[in-house]
């Protein structure tokens, strides 16, 4: 047996998920892929614009290494991006439509990208961004990505449109496999929930791997019909656009959307699965009651345990899941119990708050005493950092081997995220590292804070930072947005904290309620605490806070 022990030429053929699209053309040739508007493709007609076009980028140089990025919202144009430019051997990277023409710019000086496929509504910022280059720094090749919309091409700045480069390519191009698992296929830079992205780089193995677990974990069938809802640039629609293809979905595309238009989309498509971070479950929780099931994935942020209830009382089917990233996507998540059901509606709410137990794809994950490495008792009390084992983790932040070591060491992937290990094996999250108040020597979970907030009628969103105060250090201060119509008076700040009074210990309760009409989101829907904290710092510490 110990000859054996060795890969052979027959065995070792690299995995990679674009082989998912291949397959797709020919056992789902004439189903629909993509439905966008009045436009529908099959998978036939999607595997060979992939392929014309992966010609094409090639006849510009593009090859092995080189990174190509791509600013677009979710149409068509990226998801079959994210099959053709890896099928070049290039590394795609899909840039964040919500970031400012400084911070693009500093992704583009950062990754070096050879070429870059912009949308047509996104040229300005573009534009402005690659004014901001220094001198030194070369500029990509601009390709206009035209939409349905009749534009001209910028003087001197895009060198053709993406329709252009699809009907040009050669439908017979033979697409570049990855001579090894660990070539590289996406770099992706982290959401931005604080203020200094990095880059992540992910392999064609890993990328494989939590594409089919992720199938896996949500009992994904054959042929679902999936909304785009989830941005495709974040964390390469947690992997999702290649695992669609691996089922032959089809993928409704949205340029933009609110309540009413995801409902419309659900009856008329009859949409069976979709993602989002909970903003899209709060969105949804005041809609219509659904004449079928739809499964939503949820990710990025715990869910509070009301609008999981309200979400579901409309047919919506909520899986919670945890992910980054720089997993590639989805590795814990809340494998529902059939026993469960027999639990009342607020306590299954409760559990499905959770983030869960690790995917089938995912070696290992524990809490940890951040300091000794050890796990934390299980008790759903002892709080610790969440660590991480398994093959989709990334191969390390681009050009930043100090980060790259800080967060992976002793075998392990360190999270950042603080949770707690419950008796029954399954992980919560209290907070980010970062994100914990302490106050007076107590250690708050701002997550606690923002699930009683979330129970008050007229709340819609709530978000809890630390605000400096000169007696306690610091103190919960809540950032909150109202329902519209809610039916009743807006409440003040001290009925909100009087609501929180007899939920929460009394160090927990907010000491300062801020309303605002909106908070400051990531694209993902991932409040962004650091701008709220800077918010906080800057408000009047004339008054201290007492408990």
């Amino acid at each position: 047996m110990e000859s054996l022990k060795k890969p052979n030429c027959a065995n070792s053929s690299p995995l990679t998920p674009l082989g998912f699209i291949e397959r797709a053309a020919t056992v789902y040739a004439n189903s629909p892929s993509i439905i966008y508007n009045h436009l529908t493709y099959t998978w036939t007609q999607t595997y060979r614009r992939c392929l014309q076009l992966a010609s094409s980028i090639t006849r510009l140089s593009i090859g092995k290494g080189d990174v190509v990025s791509v600013l677009a919202p979710n149409i068509p144009a990226i998801y079959e991006l994210h099959f053709a430019i890896p099928m070049t051997g290039a590394i795609i990277n899909t840039i964040n439509t919500r970031l400012d023409a400084r911070t693009i710019s500093v992704i583009i000086q950062h990754n070096e990208c050879k070429l870059l496929f912009v949308d047509y509504q996104l040229t300005p910022v573009i534009l402005e961004a690659l004014s901001l280059l220094p001198d030194h720094c070369p500029h990509p090749i601009l390709v206009l990505i035209a939409d349905d919309e009749p534009v001209s091409l910028p003087t001197g700045k895009f060198i053709n449109t993406y329709e252009a480069m699809v009907e040009g390519g050669d439908p017979g191009f033979m697409w570049v496999r990855p001579e090894n698992d660990w070539d590289p296929i996406t770099l992706n830079y982290t959401s931005g929930t604080t203020s200094a992205p990095k880059g992540v780089v992910h392999c064609h193995r890993g990328t494989f791997i939590v594409a089919v677990d992720a199938l896996l974990e949500w009992v994904v069938p054959k042929q679902p019909v999936c909304l785009w809802t989830l941005p495709m640039f974040h964390a390469n629609g947690w992997s999702y656009v290649w695992g669609m293809a691996a089922v032959g979905a089809t993928n409704v595309c949205l340029r933009k959307f609110d309540a009413k238009t995801i409902y419309t989309a659900i009856r008329t498509h009859h949409v069976t699965h979709m993602c989002g971070a909970p903003v899209v479950l709060n969105m949804l929780s005041n809609g219509e009651r659904l004449t079928h099931t739809v499964r939503i994935m949820t990710a990025g942020a715990p869910p509070p345990a009301a609008v999981l209830l309200r979400t579901e009382a409309l047919g919506f089917d909520v899986t919670h899941a945890y992910g980054l990233t720089e997993t590639g996507g989805l590795v814990i998540a809340c494998s529902w119990k059939k026993e469960w059901n027999r639990l009342p509606v607020m306590e299954k709410a409760r559990l499905k708050a959770r983030q869960g137990v690790r995917t089938i794809g995912m070696t290992e994950v524990d809490v940890v005493d951040p300091e000794s490495g050890a796990s934390v008792a299980r008790d759903g009390v002892t709080q610790g950092e969440i660590v991480l084992r398994g093959g989709c983790l990334m191969l390390g932040y681009l050009k930043d081997p100090e980060s790259t070591a800080k967060c992976i060491k002793n075998g392990w992937f360190y999270t950042g995220d603080v949770g707690v290990m419950h008796t029954d094996g399954y992980l919560e999250i209290k907070d980010r590292s970062k994100d914990v108040i302490i106050s007076g020597g107590e250690n708050i979970s701002s997550v606690e804070v923002e699930s009683v907030l979330y129970l008050h009628p007229a709340v819609n969103e709530a978000a809890v930072v630390g605000r400096p105060d000169e007696f306690w250090g610091e103190t919960p201060c809540a950032f909150v947005t109202l329902k519209d119509g809610h039916g009743k008076p807006n409440p003040t700040g001290e009925e909100i904290m009087q609501f929180c009074k007899g939920k929460l210990p009394g160090f927990m309760v907010p000491k300062s309620v801020v309303f605002k009409d909106e908070l400051p989101k990531t694209s993902t829907g991932k409040i962004q605490k650091f701008t709220l904290r800077d918010y906080a710092k800057k408000l009047s510490s004339t008054v201290k806070s007492r408990m």
